[in-house]
């Protein structure tokens, strides 16, 4: 049952829901067809400020290792030799700035490290969903993209030169708890 809560009302110290978030990925392989992707082992946590969004916080934790395309010697192919899970096992996303913050969308800037490098990136919420179970406990839902160019983060392998497109569009669909 949706509700109609105040921006003041999220503030609050959230995690994410895993069971019902995705973070995902699209790549062009042989620059024909799309390769959508996604991992399953993630944790992540926030701190969101209603009132002055630009006290909020967010960080996310990715184990590259979880990497899942449904192609087993695919997804360790990538693995090793795109992620370099053995030098560099995890992905981090750390929230730096809130610049937009509207019922419609919130723009956030943070810090995506992957294979040890990081770099700014902009991403595009829009919020899907405000809600309280049956419990009172508050859920709130995001979803965002962003395109990155993955040679950028070191993301490559020789023998893969022309088959994967650099460009690899980063998708975001978010659940977060409320906690108390």
């Amino acid at each position: 049952m949706a509700t109609t809560i105040e921006r003041s009302e999220l503030t609050g110290d959230y995690l994410l829901d895993t069971a019902h978030t995705r973070i995902g990925f699209i790549a062009r392989h042989a620059m024909a067809t799309r390769v959508r992707g996604k991992f399953a082992e993630f944790e992540g946590s926030a701190h969101l400020d209603g009132e002055e969004p630009s006290k909020s916080s967010a960080q996310l934790t990715i184990q590259a290792r979880s990497i899942d395309t449904r192609n087993r010697q695919r997804d360790d192919l990538l693995g090793r030799k795109f992620l370099s899970v053995d030098d560099h096992p995890i992905i981090t996303f750390t929230m730096t700035e809130v610049e937009q913050f509207t019922s419609t969308n919130i723009i956030v800037t943070g810090d995506l490290t992957i294979r040890g490098v990081t770099r700014a990136v902009t991403v595009d919420f829009e919020p899907t969903g405000v809600d309280r179970d049956k419990q009172r406990i508050l859920r709130v839902c995001f979803t965002g993209s962003v395109t990155i160019n993955r040679k950028d983060w070191g993301v490559h392998w020789k023998a893969a030169t022309g088959m994967v497109s650099p460009k690899v569009t980063l998708e975001f669909d978010v659940a977060a708890i409320r906690q108390y």
